[in-house]
């Protein structure tokens, strides 16, 4: 059947936000602030240089492990996990424990011993782990990142930028069981036979201080220096900030998120059954048929910005027969020639078909 285009353009205040505003004196070497559905830059400064990333590598360590292994299964720590330098919640080899409680000591207390219990579990090795943290970072499209460990202990070919991060953060928190636990402040692994309960608290003190933030990550070395991710929620958009060799992270990380809150936005394109339209119907007992939206569609987008364009793509005529809720069409939305996503159409009812009345013949 043909379709019929109708274009509708709702136009808005035109005005470009710049990513790379001078109002913020970020003290860190690398720095982006990101809208976390889009990716979308908001803030950067030097963000796509190589640096070491230190425990931050420990948002892809979890993400990898949630995606690869069921959160209940029960690890043996390795002799070769017990006892590594850096971070820890002391392990002991031949310790039984969980895998999600693993993800709390890793993610919570940045235990570098949980980090090489959950690679020699899911990877084999640290080395096979490394492996699948690459394969990732691949799938994910990211071309400045390498992971040589699941801790974040320096090493020459162990490297993020702080855009290509903030990107496998926002990936990470998509997923509802990482999103809990790094929004988790305090936690309690119980007690196992002779192995003591261990109480954790979340290093990521932007958490107990504000209440729209909800992760993610903190990280030191000597070498790293201070990186830091964060990510907060407020009215419908999420931002995800990093820094990178950065001695005022926690200042810094509430200035760029302020100042992101202040820009961006979430608006609503369409709410449920607000586009109908009346489409004829071929041999029916009816002449029309309703044919609505049962979706809602709602986008972040910076508060300046240019035209919002309303495309309706809708059959010209159905024929009698269809059920009710077929697919008949859909509209789009645009901004500057870009897509930002469409709801379909589909009818309300079902459209019998005419009756034909047959008359009596003689013979």
């Amino acid at each position: 059947m043909k379709k019929l285009i109708a274009v509708l353009t709702v136009f808005v205040l035109l005005c470009a936000v710049s990513p790379r505003a001078g109002a913020l004196g970020v003290s860190a070497r690398s720095a982006v602030l990101i809208e976390a559905d889009s990716g979308n830059i908001i803030y950067a400064k030097d963000e796509n240089t190589r640096r070491g990333m230190a425990s931050t590598t420990k948002i892809m360590t979890a993400i990898v492990a949630i995606e690869n292994m069921p959160l209940d299964t029960v690890v043996t720590v390795p002799a070769q996990a017990a006892g590594v330098e850096g971070s820890s919640v002391y392990l002991k080899a031949g310790e039984k424990i969980t895998l999600e409680a693993l993800l709390y000591a890793l993610m919570l207390q940045s235990a570098n011993d949980a980090a090489e219990t959950i690679a020699y579990a899911v990877g084999g090795s640290i080395e096979g782990f490394a492996d699948m943290m690459n394969a990732k970072a691949a799938e994910l499209g990211l071309k400045d990142t390498h992971f040589e460990n699941p801790h974040g202990l320096d090493g020459e070919e162990h490297y993020t930028t702080a855009y290509e991060l903030a990107l496998i953060a926002a990936y990470a928190l998509k997923n509802r069981t990482f999103a809990d636990i790094v929004s988790t402040e305090k936690k309690m692994i119980p007690a196992n036979g002779e192995i003591p309960a261990r109480f954790l608290v979340n290093h990521n003190r932007l958490l107990r201080t504000f209440d729209d933030v909800i992760g993610v990550k903190t990280g030191f070395t000597k070498r790293c220096g201070r990186t830091l991710v964060s990510a907060a929620r407020r009215d419908g958009v999420t931002l995800v900030c990093v820094t990178l060799d950065d001695g005022n992270d926690w200042q810094d990380h509430r200035a760029m998120l302020d100042y992101g809150f202040e820009l961006y936005e979430n608006v609503s394109l369409a709410e449920k059954g607000e586009f109908s339209f009346e489409l004829h119907v071929v041999g029916g007992q009816t002449d029309t048929v309703e044919a609505v939206n049962t979706d809602e569609l709602s986008v972040v987008l910076a508060k300046q910005r240019g035209e919002i364009e309303v495309k309706t793509e809708l059959e010209r005529f159905v024929y009698a027969g269809m059920p009710a809720g077929s697919r008949v069409g859909r509209v789009r939305f645009f901004l500057d020639g870009k897509e930002l996503g469409e709801v379909p159409l589909h009818t309300v009812r079902e459209v019998a078909k005419k009756t034909v009345r047959h008359g009596f013949f003689k013979k």
